[in-house]
């Protein structure tokens, strides 16, 4: 590589520099982030390199979008750097403008491109998967945060409704909630009428139901002012609605997400892992991806997924960091699908309990059960293997012996 390319992106802009192999500025330019601007990008990396893109590397903080996208499709060789290491080069002197930030980029891919990983662009589905599963991420934690406003609602004049439906997004709560959106409203109600309304939106057991609300209604509660109920009631109405949007995009998702992963090879490698089910499976594929290059080791997955910790020695102290620096979406799905393997394996279940018993708190046990499964997975992955939890345990077993 002959020209190291710096790249401080914005949503408006983009800053570039480019320097040779003796550190000297072959171009500097301001573009814009359009078609515009990017094809002038291009054009001008391709001008400098004669037509070989192998001589050109890009730098630059992120590993999605548009603006990447159009470097790889032009052929580019392009390289993410966490912005931290440009926050380090940056704090000697404590300076800071895009063009400064440009140029350390430059200068990081100049001294240490053979050490830095190049961008390699996922294939269509795994694209497509891990962008639904990330995005469906989105929407429930939506919908969670809808869920906490309506229940803090309840409880402020209608917290009877708290003691009948435990699960606030069910369709029977969302609209009983929206016919009845008071207790007044409610209680002007007998059993007969609320078991045909249940009957009526296919609610199952809907005269057992009915007998059950009828029963709490009744029962001498906390009411608030009828002002609060007013505006409660209203609020309520309205966090109902995008309740019940979300509940149908949120399924409609799910539908996708299924149909994607059953099309990819690798789907049923990671279906055949206790309690991964129709969420967690799709998410861990879209995660590792299927480029068995990527990575070299399982330990470059677990710095990745950010189950393992980040070591810091001076002098004769040293102890190990929480990893900051890591996928986030991945470093969740991992840890996510340890505790729920804990329900499922007993290995993982003894595990779990024996870093609780070494004083661990409940997050520290499930990223070190993490770390485990990552080299499961890594293998099974890299083998195309299921799940075998035999395979594991006698691999474990053959372990303690070799180390004894």
């Amino acid at each position: 590589m002959e020209l190291f390319t710096g790249i401080d992106w914005a949503n408006d802009n983009h800053e570039i520099c480019v320097i040779d192999t003796n550190g000297n500025v072959k171009a500097s330019l301001h573009v814009e982030n359009n078609y515009e601007g990017l094809k002038l990008l291009c054009d001008k990396l391709r001008e400098l390199a004669q037509g070989d893109l192998s001589k050109v590397g890009c730098a630059l903080e992120t590993n999605r979008g548009l603006l990447v996208n159009t470097l790889l499709a032009g052929g580019f060789n392009v390289y993410p750097i966490n912005p931290r290491e440009v926050d380090n080069r940056r704090k000697t002197s404590g300076a800071k403008t895009d063009r400064i930030d440009a140029k350390i980029l430059a200068k990081i891919l100049r001294s240490d491109y053979q050490d830095l990983k190049k961008l390699e662009p996922d294939s269509e589905t795994i694209t497509e998967l891990r962008q639904l599963t990330r995005d469906q991420n989105r929407l429930i934690q939506t919908h969670t945060a809808l869920i906490q406003q309506l229940r803090d609602c309840l409880k402020e004049y209608y917290p009877g409704l708290l003691v009948i439906f435990s699960d606030l997004s069910s369709e029977p709560l969302l609209l009983f909630l929206k016919t009845f959106p008071t207790l007044q409203d409610a209680l002007k109600t007998d059993v007969s009428q609320l078991a045909a309304f249940f009957k009526g939106n296919h609610i199952p057991q809907p005269n057992k139901l009915a007998s059950r609300v009828y029963i709490e209604l009744h029962k001498p509660q906390l009411q608030a002012r009828p002002a609060i109920t007013r505006a409660k009631s209203r609020l309520a109405t309205g966090l109902i609605e995008q309740i019940q949007v979300l509940n149908k995009q949120i399924k409609d998702y799910d539908r996708e997400i299924e149909r994607v992963f059953k099309s990819h090879s690798d789907s049923q490698i990671f279906a055949s892992l206790n309690r991964a089910g129709k969420r967690l499976a799709p998410r861990l594929l879209a995660e590792w991806g299927d480029n068995r290059e990527r990575f070299s080791s399982a330990k470059e997955v677990q710095a990745l997924a950010g189950t393992s910790p980040t070591p810091y020695q001076s002098g004769k102290l040293s102890w190990p960091h929480f990893r900051w620096s890591c996928v986030k979406d991945f470093r969740y799905v991992m840890q996510l699908y340890a505790w729920q393997s804990t329900f499922s394996d007993p290995w993982a279940h003894s595990y779990y309990q024996r870093k609780r018993s070494e004083g661990k708190k409940h997050h520290e046990a499930v990223r070190a059960l993490a770390n485990i499964w990552v080299r499961i997975i890594f293998a099974m992955w890299q083998n195309h293997e299921f799940y075998n939890q035999d395979t594991f345990l006698a691999a474990q077993k053959k372990h303690q012996k070799q180390i004894a």
